[in-house]
C-alpha cells in the first residue's frame, strides 16, 4: 500500500513539474520582441548639491586612448573622471592609430568634439590642444595603474603636479575602478559616456539613415556577429574552420607581440564558453528562440572571416540579412570606408536603436551596446549563455525544490535534465543525439529567460581569487551602470531635474 502511495506521489510530482515547465517555457511571438519590465528605472545622473564647478586646473592631462572604438570610448570617459579627480585640464584624447585596424581617424573624425567640450564644461576644463607655451615642454609619461580608485589618483598622480605641468597617460583602458568610487564621479562617467560623447555629425546622420531604413519594414534584430579574423586569431577559436584557416589564424596570433598567449587549445576554449558563436550557431540560436525566417536582421560586424563559406547556413535560415553595405549606397559609405572606428560607430548606432540586440560574444562592442541600452530603459538585449547552467526564477525554484523535498524525491531529478549550456546543445546537434525543434527550443528558451537585459545591480567581483583577478572579474561599469546612474522613479530625487525620464 505504502509503495503504491509513493508511486502516485511521484507521478503527481512529475505532472506538477511538467506543468510548471510548460508555463515557464510558454514564449509567445510578442515575448520575442517585448523588452523586459523596466521597473520604473530612470536616469539619475545630475550632480549632487555638494558638486562644484571644476576647481582651478593644476596642469594638463594628455591621453592616448588605446584599442578599438568601444575600448577607446570607455577609456575616454574614464579619463574625464580622472581629470576631475586630479584637477587637470583634459586635452582632447589621441585615438589609437597603431592597433590591428591601422585607423588614421582623429577624435573629431569619430566624435563631436565641440559638443563634448561644451557638454562637460561644468565638470572638467577640456581644450583641443596644449597651449603654445607648453607645446615643447617636458611631458612625463605615466602608465596609470589599472582599476584604481580615487585615493591612487589624489595621492600618487596628483602629487606629480609639483614637478610637472603636463602628464601623459600612456593608456586609457581600465584605469579606473568599476566600483567604490564617489557617487558624483560615477555619475560624471555616465554623463560623459551617454550624453557628452556622441558621434560626429556625419556618422550620426548615416547611422540614423540606416536605422530608419531598417525600421521601415517593422522591428529588427541587431546581431553583433563577432566572427572576424582578429577575434578568432586572438581567442584561438577554430570550430568549423578548415585546417588552412586555422593555420592562418595561428600565424597571426604568433606574429603580434602584445598578444601574450600563443598556444591555445580551441576545444577547451570553446567548452569554457570563450568563443564567439559561429554564424551557423547564431542561426541555430535564433531559430531555437523562435524568430521566424522572415525576421529582419542587421549584422553589426566587420568582414566575416571566410565570407559566404561561413555565412551560407545563416543566410539560408534568414534571407533578410542586412548590413551597412547592403543598406547604404557605395557613395553614402565612401567617406567612412577606410576607417574601422567610423564603420564600427555606424554599427553601434544601429545596434543601440534596434528592437532586439543579440550578441554572439561578450567583447567591447557588445558590452558597450548592452550598457547603453540598459541606460536608455533596459531595451531588450539577449546574451547567449555559453557557460552557466539553467536555473528557474527564485520563486519557482523554491516551489519546485520544496515540492520534491516534501515528496521525498531527489531534488536534482528535474533540474539536471535541463542544465544544458549552448555549446553542449550545439554539440548534441552536430553528433545527431538531438534534433532541431521543440526539444532544442525548450532548452534554449529556458536558459535565456533571465538573460534579456532586465534591471539588476552590477555584479561584483568573484570571491576567493587574487586581487587583480578580482578586479578583472567584476562586471564593467559601462556594461551596467545600475545603481550608480539609474534609480527607480519613486525613489528618485524630489527635484525633477535629477531624474531624467
Amino acid at each position: 500500500m505504502q509503495k503504491k502511495k509513493r508511486m502516485w506521489k511521484r507521478k503527481l510530482a512529475l505532472i506538477i513539474v511538467i506543468l510548471v515547465l510548460i508555463s515557464e517555457l510558454n514564449w509567445t511571438v510578442e515575448d520575442l520582441w517585448k523588452s523586459p519590465p523596466n521597473k520604473d528605472y530612470v536616469h539619475c545622473v545630475a550632480p549632487s548639491s555638494l558638486y562644484k564647478s571644476p576647481p582651478e586646473s593644476r596642469g594638463y592631462l594628455l591621453v592616448h586612448a588605446n584599442g578599438g572604438l568601444n575600448q577607446m570610448r570607455a577609456g575616454i570617459c574614464d579619463m574625464v573622471a580622472v581629470a576631475r579627480i586630479i584637477n587637470a585640464t583634459l586635452v582632447i584624447p589621441e585615438l589609437d592609430k597603431d592597433s590591428l585596424w591601422k585607423d588614421s581617424s582623429n577624435f573629431s573624425d569619430v566624435f563631436d568634439e565641440d559638443y563634448f567640450i561644451n557638454s562637460l564644461a561644468n565638470d572638467v576644463r577640456i581644450v583641443k590642444k596644449l597651449p603654445k607655451e607648453l607645446a615643447s615642454a617636458t611631458k612625463v609619461v605615466k602608465h596609470f595603474r589599472r582599476w584604481s580608485g580615487v585615493d591612487y589618483y589624489e595621492k600618487e598622480i596628483a602629487s606629480m603636479w609639483d614637478e610637472n605641468k603636463v602628464i601623459r597617460a600612456a593608456k586609457s583602458d581600465s584605469r579606473l575602478a568599476n566600483n567604490n568610487l564617489p557617487p558624483d564621479i560615477q555619475k560624471l562617467r555616465c554623463r560623459a559616456c551617454y550624453q557628452a560623447l556622441r558621434f560626429a555629425p556625419p556618422i550620426e546622420a548615416i547611422g540614423k539613415l540606416l536605422v530608419d531604413r531598417m525600421r521601415h519594414y517593422g522591428p529588427y534584430i541587431a546581431l553583433h556577429l563577432r566572427y572576424e579574423k582578429d577575434m578568432l586569431a586572438f581567442s584561438g577559436c577554430t570550430h568549423e574552420l578548415s585546417p588552412k584557416e586555422t593555420d592562418e589564424l595561428r600565424a597571426i596570433r604568433e606574429s603580434i607581440p602584445w598578444w601574450k598567449v600563443k598556444d591555445i587549445n580551441p576545444v577547451v576554449q570553446r567548452a569554457k564558453g570563450y568563443c564567439p558563436l559561429t554564424p551557423r550557431e547564431a542561426g541555430l540560436f535564433l531559430s531555437a528562440l523562435g524568430f521566424t525566417s522572415n525576421t529582419r536582421i542587421y549584422i553589426a560586424a566587420g568582414e566575416i572571416y571566410g565570407g559566404d563559406s561561413h555565412m551560407s547556413d545563416l543566410q539560408s535560415r534568414y534571407p533578410l540579412l542586412l548590413n551597412k553595405e547592403k543598406l547604404a549606397s557605395y557613395e553614402e559609405l565612401e567617406p567612412f570606408r577606410k576607417h574601422a572606428s567610423q564603420l564600427a560607430a555606424i554599427d553601434y548606432i544601429v545596434s543601440v536603436e534596434s528592437h532586439v540586440f543579440i550578441l554572439s560574444y561578450s567583447g567591447n562592442m557588445a558590452r558597450a551596446v548592452e550598457g547603453h541600452r540598459r541606460f536608455l530603459g533596459h531595451r531588450k538585449t539577449i546574451s547567449p549563455d555559453r557557460q552557466a547552467s539553467f536555473s528557474l526564477n527564485n520563486a519557482l525554484s523554491v516551489l519546485v525544490f520544496r515540492l520534491l523535498q516534501v515528496l521525498e524525491l531527489p531534488t536534482n531529478t528535474f533540474l539536471v535534465s535541463i542544465r544544458k549550456a549552448l555549446v553542449r546543445l550545439f554539440n548534441k546537434i552536430e553528433l545527431g543525439t538531438m534534433k532541431e525543434g521543440e526539444e532544442l527550443s525548450n532548452h534554449v528558451i529556458a536558459i535565456h529567460r533571465g538573460r534579456q537585459g532586465s534591471p539588476r545591480n552590477r555584479k561584483g567581483p568573484t570571491t576567493g581569487i587574487k586581487p587583480m583577478d578580482r578586479f578583472r572579474s567584476e562586471e564593467a561599469f559601462y556594461v551596467n551602470s545600475l545603481p550608480d546612474c539609474l534609480c527607480q522613479r519613486e525613489l528618485s530625487y524630489t527635484n525633477d531635474s535629477h531624474a531624467i525620464a
